[in-house]
């Protein structure tokens, strides 16, 4: 089974290494969506809160984030770099003995987004 939750946070970067448009300072409403492969727990019939998940991706992406200037973060800000740094943050610490996360997604457009998922055996 799997449990998705959806977040959005503003920021402003521009790509290095890169010419043409986005070269250029410019801010995009991200919006970021995680999902979580598990099963139920018996108890409560849930894989995790929904509040849990909300609490960690504030806590550990959106407060280092949301209103920032993404250049001071990283390298260079693609959409591609930035899906893999919170995939890789937040791997060891959502992770319970039921569920684990499976999908990270980063949408920096309606139109455009990356997805980096868990390869499966």
């Amino acid at each position: 089974m799997f449990i998705t939750r959806e977040f959005t946070f503003s920021a402003a970067h521009n790509l290095t290494n890169y010419h043409g448009k986005c070269e250029e300072l410019h801010g995009h409403t991200f919006k970021l969506s995680i999902t979580l492969e598990g099963s139920p727990i018996e108890e409560d019939g849930m894989i995790v809160d929904f509040i849990t998940i909300k609490d960690i991706v504030q806590e550990n992406i959106l407060n280092l984030l949301d209103h920032k200037y993404l250049n001071n973060i990283f390298k260079n800000p693609t959409c591609e770099n930035i899906v893999s740094w919170i995939f890789n943050k937040l791997d060891p610490i959502l992770k319970g003995e039921n569920y684990s996360l499976y999908e990270v997604r980063l949408w920096e457009s309606s139109e455009s987004s990356v997805t980096l998922r868990r390869e499966t055996e």
